[in-house]
């Protein structure tokens, strides 16, 4: 008997349905704020013991770490919100799914503000304040201290309460401008007007070896577009830090072949591997015999994402008239550019759709795209869904079965994500798109805008069902392929010569496939293109058309290796009149 009467005093109560089940209970500290905030509430738990911050454990790999994310609307100082089992998580996709363990806890407030747009509704978004749209670092930002807790198979009468006690902090400041480096900010006219407040763009400009002593001459430019940096990476006056782990090709080339990839890339000298190349650049650039050109790095981050695609678009606003009718007429002015027939771009992934997109959509305003693994420039192959044709985003579907479709591989064709689970982690950091991360960028520049301001669904996140609507309003406006073969009798003479797609025939983003399908029509194209594609055998993300080294070497080499092609382009391509002799000293 007292057997029996210690198991029912051990043993779970069993649930009802309306027993209590798990639940966080989240609040925030008056000293933080005595207005009521809005925002994106985000759980993240983790095992204990791993080397990283907690919440940079949140990935898209296998070993990420769980979280759960609601929105809050005027949330005052020591008001409650609740994360419970009907809140969507990633990977699970609810909290009762746990399960029982020891955990790290961590709790965020990614805060949104409201904006009232020109052409009527009104948002709550979170601006970009500096660090480049990255909700675990934006300064401001709420957060609770990192918790360990317990968590058993029982029901819960209290819940799991976490207060956010502290804001992150601002941002260092940038490095001063030196002789060489300067850090630009720019008001736009255009952009201003669109979201009703004032809208910055940026730019790190690096200018040519003898500039002051050269005062007459004027410079061709070189636009590095790609993702957000507050600092050039690849430039360094001054030799590599002695202390940093000496550099291990073998071991980054096997570890680290696209050298950002992992945290184990520094133990083997990546970080050293940066700083040598940096100085390499810094040596070459001030060379006798280097080309003397401005380069400019662009900084465009915004309320959706830490770069805005460099394009017009009805979520973002008019980013591309922005860029290329404001912000680079004022560099030109300010730093001696000689104008549209010298000018050309640059860049990778991201970086390189803008370069190939704004040559298409610009093209008497720049001379020269090299786009590297570009993001898709053709939605038959929108990463590994053809949005015309596939009626799911997330499955290939027959009459019995169904597919997952991947979203990353390995150069040997592992799946190391999927589309769907990329996109339950975006729904998980934000709702109408405002994760802040890729799916939900390419979205808001794509897309229209919804009935309610935000940008219309590509597809159901939580289904995947496509909505062929918003796809055929993509294909006219953002599908460079189709746009390319639509208007190419007019396009192709302002596209002569201009053109150089590289990409890895194992992207991990299957972006390969997007060009297979732009080569496709550009074979066959009548007037023929000239238009130059290459492809690395079993190379990653983001190959560069280096058939000599990794990636992880070759994304630090584009300058030396881009810009003396740019400039014997420009030399031949002059106009009667221009200025070819001044900035070649």
């Amino acid at each position: 008997m007292s057997s029996l009467l210690l198991a029912c005093a051990t043993a779970p109560a069993p649930k009802t349905p309306d027993a209590p089940t798990r639940r966080f209970s989240v609040t925030f500290a008056k000293s933080l704020s005595d207005k009521p905030i809005d925002g994106r509430l985000i759980v993240v738990l983790a095992k204990p013991g791993s080397a990283l911050p907690l919440l940079e454990q949140l990935t898209d790999e296998d070993d990420t770490a769980q979280a759960f994310g609601i929105d809050v609307e005027q949330l005052s100082a020591g008001q409650s919100a609740t994360i419970d089992a009907a809140v969507p998580g990633y990977p699970l996709r609810s909290l009762d799914e746990l399960p029982p363990g020891d955990y790290l806890v961590q709790a965020l407030l990614h805060r949104y503000e409201t904006f009232s747009r020109a052409d009527g509704p009104s948002v709550k978004l979170a601006p970009d304040r500096g660090e480049g749209q990255d909700w675990k670092t934006a300064p401001g930002n709420f957060v609770s201290a990192p918790l360990s807790i317990h968590i058993d198979g029982s029901s819960y009468a209290q819940p799991i309460r976490l207060t956010l006690d502290h804001a992150l902090p601002a941002l260092p400041p940038v490095d001063a401008d030196t002789q060489y480096v300067k850090h630009v900010k720019f008001q736009s006219e255009r952009l201003t007007k669109f979201w009703g407040r004032p809208i910055y763009l940026g730019a790190i400009v690096l200018l040519p070896a003898g500039f002051e002593s050269h005062p007459k001459a004027h410079y061709p430019v070189v636009i590095e577009h790609g993702h957000f940096e507050r600092e050039i990476v690849d430039w360094r006056e001054t030799p590599p830090d002695e202390k940093l782990p000496r550099v291990d090709l073998a071991k980054l080339k096997a570890e680290c072949p696209n050298g950002h990839e992992k945290a184990e890339c520094g133990k083997y000298g990546y970080d050293r591997l940066e700083q040598e190349h940096g100085h390499a650049l810094y040596q070459a650039w001030t060379d006798k015999d280097f080309p003397r050109v401005i380069s400019v790095s662009l900084q465009h981050a915004n309320a959706f994402y830490d770069d805005s695609y460099a394009v017009n678009s009805a979520n973002l606003g008019p980013y591309g008239d922005a860029i290329t009718y404001e912000l680079i007429p004022y560099l030109e002015q300010t730093y001696r550019g000689l104008g549209p027939w010298a000018r050309a771009m640059m860049g990778g992934s991201t970086g390189g759709w803008e370069a190939l997109a704004a040559q298409i959509f610009y093209p008497d305003q720049y001379n020269g795209a090299v786009a590297n693994c570009p993001d898709p420039i053709d939605f038959r192959a929108y990463m590994t869904v053809d949005i015309y044709r596939d009626t799911n985003a997330y499955f290939d579907q027959g009459p019995f079965r169904r597919t997952a479709r991947p979203a990353s591989r390995d150069y040997l064709g592992k799946v190391r994500s999927t589309v769907e689970q990329e996109n339950q982690h975006e729904a998980v950091l934000g709702s109408h798109g405002r994760s802040g991360q890729q799916w939900d960028i390419w979205q808001a520049v794509f897309s229209p805008m919804g009935n309610d301001g935000y940008p219309k669904p590509i597809w159901d996140k939580e289904t995947g069902v496509i909505d062929p609507e918003v796809a055929a309003s993509w294909r006219e406006h953002y599908d460079l392929g189709h746009i390319l073969e639509r208007d190419w009798k007019t396009l192709e003479p302002k596209l002569r010569g201009k053109l150089a797609i590289n990409v890895g025939l194992s992207d991990n983003y299957f972006l390969n496939n997007a060009v297979y399908r732009v080569e496709e029509f550009l074979k066959s194209a009548s007037p023929k293109s000239d238009a130059q594609i290459d492809y690395g055998a079993r190379d990653e993300h983001c190959w560069s058309g280096d058939h000599a080294n990794f990636n992880g070497v070759s994304r630090l080499t584009y300058r030396e290796r881009f810009i003396p092609k740019f400039v014997d382009h420009w030399l031949k391509t002059a106009p009667p009149g221009a200025d070819v002799t001044s900035w070649r000293y």
